[in-house]
């Protein structure tokens, strides 16, 4: 079976640092893509960031510059660094496969339990 696990939220005050990580297991690993997505009270599921099989990174515009993906296949392991965290990044966080990436929650076929992140002083 796919599974997918986040883990590494927290709280943390703005200004401050998390890393995300997403260990998978049942498929093979190398040859899929990892998204990262994020779910605030009252607002819908968004993508924010995803690694290709081939290493492509990308990042939508409100995580750009701040966050950083990254996979370890050797582990089955992808992470996301979250530097200069803001409150408006208070979410849910899931990580997702598929073959392809897309910041689309529909285009992604399996997920994760998310990992809750809290930005607050």
């Amino acid at each position: 079976d796919v599974q997918l696990q986040a883990s590494g939220g927290g709280l943390v005050q703005p200004g401050g640092s998390l890393r995300l990580s997403c260990a998978a297991s049942g498929f093979t690993f190398d040859d899929y893509a990892i998204g990262w997505f994020r779910q605030a009270p009252g607002k819908e599921r968004e993508g924010i960031s995803c690694i290709s099989s081939g290493d492509i990174t990308g990042y939508v515009d409100s995580v750009e510059g701040r966050f950083t993906i990254s996979r370890d296949n050797a582990k089955n392991t992808v992470y996301l660094q979250m530097n200069v965290l803001k409150p408006e990044d208070t979410a849910v966080y899931y990580c997702a496969t598929d073959r392809y990436c897309s910041y689309s929650p529909r285009d992604m076929d399996y997920w994760g339990k998310g990992t809750q992140v809290t930005v607050s002083s």
